[in-house]
C-alpha cells in the first residue's frame, strides 16, 4: 500500500475513464468535492453513470454533456429548490435516470459496500419508484412469505469525495454535523479520489479528539489531492459556508444564452487557482457564514 497517496487534482481526474460509474458525495450544496468536478470537466472523459444526493455537481456534469445516467434521489441547491442544469437535462429527456428514494440510494450504497448483490427494503413498495423503475426487483421473504423490493447494489469505479483534512497515506477527517454517506461512497468504489482542505502530518491522528473524526478506513482511499476550499461553492462545516451569492449567479446563467459557456469560460476553464481568485480567495471564502436551519 502507498504511503504517499497524493496527486494532482489532474493526476487523479486522469484515471477516470469514459463510461465510468462515478459516485460524488456529499448532500445538495454541502461538502461537495467541486475542486475535483471542476477538473473533471476541464477533462475529455464522457458518457458517465453519475450517482449522487445531487448539487451542482450534477448540474455542471449534465450542462457539460458528460452525463449518460444518473442515479439520484434528488439535485438541489437547497434554497434554489431544483438545480437548473439538471433540470434544462431532464425535462429535455438527454440523460438516462434512475430515480429513487433518499434511503433507497443509500441501501445500494451499502451492497456494495458489503459486496452484495441487493439489499431487500419495504421503501419504494406500494409507490411509483417501481412503476419509474421497472428494472427493480420484487422478492419473497423465506421467513414470513412478505414481499420486498430488492435494492440492486450500486457498484462505483471512482468515489469523488472532499474532507477536511488527509494525510498522505488516506487517513480522512469530517468534522462537520454531518457526513451524509460519504463512507458508503467510500465502500461501495473501487477507487476513492478525496480531495481535502488541509494535508496533516499522520501524527495529528494520533490524538483521540481528531480519530473519533475518521470514518474509513484509509485503505479504502485510493488518492488524496490537496484543494483548499476544494467544496466551494458548496460549504464544508465547520471551516466555511455555501456561497449564497455565487449560486444566484450561477442558476441565473441557465436562464442566459450561451450561459453555460460564459461560465464555463469565466470559472471553470480559467484553472483552480485563478477560479479562487475570481470568487474572492480563500480568506474570503473562509468566512462565509455557516447555514442554519
Amino acid at each position: 500500500m502507498a504511503l504517499n497517496k497524493q496527486q494532482t487534482a489532474a493526476e487523479a481526474v486522469s484515471r477516470l475513464r469514459d463510461g465510468m460509474t462515478v459516485g460524488i458525495g456529499g448532500w445538495g450544496p454541502r461538502r461537495k468535492p467541486m475542486a475535483l468536478v471542476r477538473e473533471l470537466l476541464r477533462s475529455d472523459v464522457k458518457d458517465l453513470t453519475v450517482v449522487a444526493y445531487g448539487g451542482a455537481d450534477v448540474g455542471m456534469l449534465c450542462a457539460a454533456g458528460k452525463v449518460k445516467k444518473l442515479v439520484f434521489a434528488f439535485v438541489s441547491l437547497d434554497f434554489i429548490p431544483l438545480e437548473p442544469y439538471f433540470r434544462a437535462a431532464r425535462e429535455s429527456g438527454s440523460i438516462e435516470v434512475m430515480e429513487i428514494d433518499e434511503g433507497m440510494l443509500l441501501l445500494g450504497l451499502r451492497a456494495a459496500a458489503m459486496r452484495l448483490p441487493f439489499i431487500p427494503t419495504a421503501v419504494g413498495l406500494g409507490t411509483d419508484v417501481l412503476r419509474h423503475n421497472p428494472g427493480l426487483k420484487l422478492i419473497d421473504s423465506p421467513y414470513d412469505g412478505k414481499e420486498w423490493v430488492a435494492m440492486p447494489a450500486l457498484k462505483l469505479d471512482v468515489a469523488l469525495l472532499h474532507v477536511d483534512r488527509a494525510d498522505l497515506r488516506g487517513v480522512c477527517q469530517v468534522t462537520g454535523p454531518d457526513l451524509y454517506m460519504d463512507d458508503q461512497f467510500a465502500r461501495a468504489a473501487t477507487e476513492t479520489i478525496v480531495s481535502c482542505d488541509e494535508i496533516v502530518d499522520s501524527a495529528f491522528f494520533a490524538r483521540d479528539e481528531q480519530a473519533r473524526h475518521v470514518y474509513w478506513e484509509r485503505s479504502q482511499t485510493t488518492v488524496v489531492v490537496h484543494a483548499p476550499c476544494g467544496a466551494h461553492p458548496a460549504s464544508c462545516a465547520p471551516l466555511y459556508g455555501f456561497d449564497q451569492p455565487h449560486f444566484k449567479q450561477y442558476a441565473a446563467s441557465a436562464r442566459a444564452e450561451h450561459g453555460w459557456r460564459d461560465y464555463f469560460e469565466r470559472y471553470i476553464a480559467c484553472g483552480e487557482q485563478e477560479y479562487l481568485r475570481r470568487v474572492g480567495g480563500v480568506d474570503a471564502i473562509r468566512k462565509l457564514a455557516l447555514p442554519v436551519f
